[in-house]
């Protein structure tokens, strides 16, 4: 299985939810944004939201700071 992530394809050897994807990447409890298909998939939504063959996957870091 494949999806694609930050437009990169990424192997998947089994299906993997958002919530352990983000954990597979070392992401999981940080502030991250997650689109899939061109959705915003809500935080609430991670651990039920399972990724499929050829999904397209990105995640955006929330960045602090201004001026």
């Amino acid at each position: 299985m494949r999806i694609f992530l930050n437009g990169t394809e990424y192997p998947l050897d089994l299906p993997l939810t958002i919530a352990e994807l983000l954990d597979r990447l070392n992401l999981a409890g940080k502030r991250v944004a997650v689109e899939l298909n061109l959705q915003i998939v809500p935080r609430s939504q991670h651990a039920d939201t399972r990724l499929q063959d050829g999904d397209r996957v990105e995640i955006v870091h929330a960045i602090g700071g201004g001026a």
